[in-house]
């Protein structure tokens, strides 16, 4: 919906115009429309419009309500609105506007802090109380909306992506622990942590209030619990139908323009059609992408979204990209990612975006159907796999062995296991009946946010277009954990929505083998693209910087095709992506 930034200052002195606008420049295309700012002293708000919801200046940000005291930028949909509202209403509250926007703010006023638990939506946002002298701050339960700040003695600023913090002169240098977290798990950084000593995330399904002495209070208000709730097999895939089925229609509901689907050929955006089509929707829109085959590796799907576009009828956009379009397009989508982040997918999201919002402005995509109901090939591997838990999920998940990744760095930074110490602390908590159950809680509630779910909402909003994922409805989610992994791991993986299908779309596209997203060149680094990387990490640049060990990296480059990671990904291109993307948004 929008890109929002802003700051509180501890240290008795006023916002810095400047250091609003500048910071507003960075999160400007994720918000096209409008602009606003707004500053009172010790507090400064900026806000990018993406109209989405009420498309009047009464909905503008940042949006303040001077009888209530309050106010408040906002990046995001909160798809229960209209019943709040209706609520508040009876409550009585009055409203100047139709938005979500003021939904929040009145929400706010009546429950407090509690307000957040009313809320049904993607959401990051920040509100300034006057009366109560704090900034109150809110991330939605599943972290599909990004919400970055810097902490330091003299301030407490936000935003919406790193770059406008880094803008106005956060430290840059390197994070030992979330450098030994991104090198192992395919560029996941968990929040609070980011590349980046001077930038940190806020956690999903977390609150701050920060005081303007420099205090702050964390709360995490939601919890998902992964245990049985003693449903029959039937149950549990009827009530997946139904859950699934309202989360779509919420989705298309709030929103006051036309609302497309990115349709990659797999079963989760197929389904997402079959069901728009069978709750009565008509002319839906979609969109597809393809890249060129390398080898034996096909680079696209169109074989099976063509079939859904003939089956629903739906008015089709096919964009097909050479890979001679790739690298020249690589650092446009490199500079526009929060952080360094390698899903081979993110240039196609990219490009795929430039075209979509030529059309609309807001989408439906699958991301999070796989980690919710068991998809990908190595769940059975883990559960298989013998030894501690954290020994079975690291075999098939983590990208280069701990011993590896001391080869890989300089010795400044030889750090512990940050990654085997992180995966313990999830597996540890409470309200998970399995092993599996624990990867499933792990990788739906911290690891898809800062891998898919990042790189979509960071390649769309890139070119003013809101994404919006069913399969991440918390609702949803909470059933998913509840649904026994034996259940959800039959029919090789995501029984639960294949038994949805049967009737709705063709077998052909049910019983396919598991794709992912293609972008075979950089898979399979060769030619143009092996040379653009060798380039990059033999750069001064990057010896200066001094975060690789060069001799291990040339043995890397000189055999890309040796070094691939447990999730079939490129070792090579993690090592470059990341120095790649120090040198476009750091080293400018």
């Amino acid at each position: 919906m929008c890109g929002i930034c802003g700051q509180l200052r501890f240290d008795n002195k006023t916002v810095k115009p400047e250091d609003l606008g500048v910071m507003m420049s960075k999160i400007a295309r994720r918000g096209p429309d409008a602009s606003g700012e707004w500053m009172d002293g010790k507090i400064g708000f900026g806000h990018q419009r993406l109209s989405i919801i009420d498309l009047s200046n009464h909905a503008s940000q940042p949006m303040a309500d001077k009888t209530l005291d309050l106010v408040l930028v906002f990046n995001g949909t909160i798809y229960n609105y209209k019943a709040l509202r209706a609520d508040l209403i009876k409550q009585g509250y009055e409203f100047f506007s139709h938005s979500d926007t003021e939904v929040i703010l009145k929400a706010y006023h009546q429950w407090g802090e509690d307000c957040i638990t009313h809320f049904d939506g993607m959401f990051a946002f920040c509100i300034w109380d006057k009366k109560q002298n704090h900034l109150f701050v809110a991330r939605d339960r599943m972290g599909i909306k990004p919400l970055y700040f810097n902490l330091n003695k003299d301030a407490f600023s936000f935003a919406s992506n790193t770059q406008a913090l880094v803008a106005i002169g956060a430290d840059t240098d390197i994070n030992s622990v979330a450098l030994q977290q991104q090198l192992s798990l395919h560029a996941v950084v968990p929040a609070p942590n980011t590349i980046l000593s001077g930038v940190n995330k806020i956690k999903p399904a977390t609150t701050l209030i920060i005081k303007p002495n420099g205090k702050v209070k964390e709360t995490t208000y939601w919890q998902p619990k992964a245990q049985r709730i003693g449903l029959n097999d039937n149950e549990y895939i009827e009530r997946t139908h139904e859950l699934l089925t309202d989360a779509v229609l919420k989705r298309m509901d709030a929103a006051d323009v036309p609302i497309g689907v990115l349709l990659s050929g797999g079963l989760d955006s197929s389904l997402l059609v079959a069901l728009l089509a069978e709750a009565g929707h008509q002319d839906i829109r979609t969109f597809s992408i393809g890249f060129e085959d390398v080898g034996d590796e096909e680079g696209s799907e169109f074989e099976y979204s063509d079939q859904i576009v003939n089956q629903f009828n739906t008015r089709h956009e096919k964009y097909v990209v050479s890979n001679s379009q790739v690298l020249p397009r690589l650092g446009e989508a490199v500079a526009n990612m929060n952080e360094p982040m390698v899903g081979q997918d993110a240039v196609a999201f990219y490009l795929l975006s430039e075209q979509v919002s030529k059309h609309i402005k807001v989408v439906l995509s699958g991301q999070g159907a796989d980690e919710a109901f068991a998809g990908y090939f190595w769940y059975p591997r883990m559960q298989a796999e013998s030894g501690t838990e954290v020994e079975r999920f690291s075999k098939h998940y983590v990208d280069r062995p701990y011993e590896e990744y001391l080869q890989t760095v300089h010795a400044k930074y030889h750090t512990g296991n940050h990654t085997d110490a992180w995966l313990n602390k999830e597996f540890s908590k409470a309200h998970a009946d399995e092993f599996m159950d624990k990867v499933f809680r792990t990788d739906i509630t911290r690891l898809v946010v800062d891998d898919p779910v990042k790189r979509v909402d960071n390649m769309t909003m890139a070119w003013g277009l809101e994404a919006r994922v069913p399969f991440m409805d918390h609702r949803l989610v909470e059933h998913a954990l509840s649904i026994p992994p034996s259940l959800k791991m039959s029919e090789e993986g995501k029984h639960p929505l294949k038994q949805i299908s049967r009737g709705l779309l063709p077998d052909s596209v049910i019983d396919r083998k598991k794709g992912y997203f293609p972008m075979p060149a950089l898979k399979y680094i060769r030619g143009e693209f092996l040379d653009f990387m060798a380039d990059i990490l033999n750069s001064s640049k990057c010896i200066n910087r001094g975060v690789y060990n060069q001799d291990f990296v040339k043995k890397v480059i000189n055999q890309p095709e040796q070094y691939m990671t447990a999730l079939n990904g490129s070792r090579l291109w993690h090592l470059a992506l990341l120095e790649y993307w120090l040198q476009i948004n750091i080293d400018g």
